[in-house]
């Protein structure tokens, strides 16, 4: 390995210094171009799976949030959800009721008492399957709030790969501002790394302006280096988001594949100065559990990942357990799931 990848041998507070002070990214999210396959800092990627594990488990015993700014953690995890719809029954009814969710999530008298009604608090995007991709691009109007579409042949992405270039296009023509894309799982446990690049870096090709979220799948991964790894081939082939999940799969997100995904995001910053964001997905039902997942981001990344333009959470059922808390922050007590209205419960 020659000299410029002498600190990835490193390990513990070594590695840090080795690469000097951390200075974080600034507010501009600039798109990531990519850079050339290196072969060498994807295979330098290891991970203990046992003391990533280990590492997880701590994050909700040894760091909560205050009671005094729980309600201002609360509020910022809305405005991080992708709030998603992917069921075979989506209708456009459907659709225009999460879209109208999406730009008024709390209700005029809970702003009030909170006094935040000059946030303007949204959620941070919505995303929906392609078909149904104009429809909300019209119901969200000029809100302001982009509309992703998932796309290759999501969720399984083995559709024929001419079809999953086609389907990226057509969903950016029809005004989807960012392109939820799922990779070949089966590169990955080939160590097929030049086919994820070149695959990965098509894909982004075809997304032309819109920000592409790169889907790893990894449940289906089988280790967590393999996650490490896949991670480093989407950010060096130009994904902007690395995303856990497709959220149809029995493992989604966890803290653990969450944590391995968050350094593969920091090793990437330190070392090419581009700062990539995160996308947890699927399984992410309640405030307690989204709440752990943003103490893991500013412990690993800091503060300059703890908004919508680096930090998403793929989820419908989440914002509802984040208004009950909100609420119960307001009044004392819980409210009963019904008293708000629905978002798609099934993602």
């Amino acid at each position: 390995m020659d000299a410029k990848r002498a600190h990835l041998t490193l390990a513990g507070p070594d590695a840090a210094a080795a690469r000097g002070p951390y200075a974080p990214p600034g507010e501009h999210v600039a798109r990531n171009p990519g850079l050339p396959l290196d072969l060498d800092l994807v295979l330098a990627q290891r991970v203990n799976r046992s003391a990533a594990e280990r590492r997880a488990a701590t994050i909700p015993t040894r760091r909560t949030v205050k009671k005094q700014w729980q309600a201002a953690w609360l509020l910022r995890a809305i405005t991080m959800i992708d709030l998603t719809t992917l069921s075979g029954d989506d209708t456009a009814g459907n659709v225009q009721r999460l879209c109208a969710k999406a730009m008024r999530p709390l209700r005029p008298d809970l702003e009030a008492q909170l006094g935040v009604e000059g946030l303007h608090i949204t959620t941070g995007a919505v995303c929906v399957y392609h078909q149904l991709v104009p429809i909300a691009v019209r119901a969200l109007g000029d809100s302001g709030i982009p509309v992703a579409a998932v796309s290759t042949g999501f969720p399984a992405g083995l559709s024929p790969f001419a079809t999953r270039v086609a389907e990226i296009r057509e969903s950016v023509a029809a005004g989807a501002r960012e392109i939820d894309i799922v990779i070949t799982r089966g590169h990955v446990l080939r160590g097929d790394w030049e086919a994820l690049y070149d695959e990965v870096r098509t894909f982004r090709d075809a997304c032309g302006p819109a920000h592409m979220k790169a889907i790893l799948g990894t449940g289906d991964l089988a280790t967590l280096t393999n996650v490490a790894r896949a991670s480093m081939v989407a950010m060096m082939a130009g994904a902007d988001f690395i995303k856990t999940s497709t959220g149809k799969t029995s493992l989604n997100a966890t803290l653990g594949n969450n944590q391995v995904m968050l350094e593969a995001i920091r090793d990437f910053y330190l070392d090419t100065g581009v700062a990539i964001g995160m996308k947890p997905a699927g399984g992410i039902r309640t405030a307690k559990q989204a709440l752990q997942f943003l103490i893991a981001v500013k412990e690993t990344l800091g503060d300059a990942w703890l908004n919508n333009t680096r930090y998403r959470f793929g989820a419908s059922a989440l914002l509802n357990d984040l208004l009950r808390q909100i609420e119960k922050e307001r009044t004392g007590a819980y409210q009963a799931p019904y008293y708000f209205s629905e978002a798609a419960e099934s993602y």
